[in-house]
């Protein structure tokens, strides 16, 4: 029996466009969703707060000047803990699901074994997500009725930036727990991933993390996050298309424990806004130069 979307009466996720693009960058926040189902609550033993602990919280807001400033945005509304499109569309774990998966179905990635997969067992801290097992309908209810749609909007959006502009940047735009500890050094407030310098030109890394610094921010490259499925995916800058990583520290911005926003919100929104000017001055040619120059 197919399940109705729980997204049917609403849209689960939002394309924010200018009133002109002015340059080829396209912004995704697909983490930062809290519209919360309540049949999705239903199913979970956690409380409101402790299921928001993977939500890239305030990570839209951050970056929601750029439409204003001539770039496009893609933000999801649903949760992080409700659907993961930065995974691959069937990476799931067999112990979630009554019935037996497709074997077509990736269930031995290291996300899946970390409980990180496309539906999540897990949020942050090892709590898991669900009551009861789900079934394999629940699931292909979120993959082909949001996750497919998603992506489909992520690749028209880059695809009408290239035929634009002769190319496309992609700012995958996260939020990490405060580092502690990091290679015997500070640990970074921000962490940019170029999956070892394979998914974007290194002029675009570059500026991105001198921005940061000039903001009096520690940038770190590739450690501990170097990039996931939508960065490996969408980056290919022989062909145009280039995608970095931004993974900002939450101690920033707000309370991590209480998920409420402090005063280093708007300066982060400053920040964020400073990274978009400066990305739209970036010469394209010099961009596919580099991609010449890489080959």
């Amino acid at each position: 029996m197919k399940l109705e979307s729980d997204f049917a009466q609403r849209p689960a996720f939002e394309t924010i466009r200018p009133r002109r693009q002015l340059a080829p960058l396209v912004f995704n926040s697909a983490h930062s969703g809290d519209d919360y189902p309540v049949r999705f609550l239903g199913m979970t033993r956690l409380d409101r707060l402790s299921i928001r602990q993977s939500e890239d919280t305030y990570v839209d807001e951050i970056f929601s000047r750029s439409p204003h400033m001539g770039a496009l945005m893609l933000r999801a509304r649903f949760p992080r803990a409700y659907l993961d499109v930065n995974r691959e569309p069937y990476e799931l774990d067999q112990s979630m699901f009554c019935e037996p998966l497709p074997t077509h179905f990736n269930t031995s990635s290291p996300r899946v074994a970390a409980g990180l997969g496309t539906l999540a067992r897990i949020v942050a801290e090892n709590k898991p997500i669900y009551r009861e097992q789900l079934t394999l309908g629940d699931a292909l209810m979120r993959i082909d009725g949001i996750y497919r749609p998603y992506h489909a909007t992520l690749q028209k959006l880059l695809s009408e930036s290239v035929n634009r502009f002769g190319c496309a940047v992609l700012i995958d735009c996260h939020s990490m727990p405060r580092l502690t500890k990091f290679r015997h050094r500070a640990a970074p407030d921000i962490v940019l991933g170029d999956r070892f310098g394979s998914t974007c030109a290194p002029l675009l890394v570059d500026v991105a993390e001198e921005v940061f610094h000039e903001a009096g921010l520690r940038v770190a490259r590739n450690r501990p996050y170097a990039g996931g499925f939508v960065t490996r995916s969408y980056g290919k800058p022989q062909f145009g298309v280039h995608a970095l990583q931004i993974e900002i520290s939450r101690h920033l911005y707000m309370n991590e424990a209480t998920r409420v926003a402090h005063s280093g919100l708007e300066a982060m929104k400053h920040v964020a806004s400073m990274l978009t000017r400066t990305l739209m001055q970036l010469d394209v040619e010099a961009l596919g130069e580099q991609n010449v120059a890489a080959e």
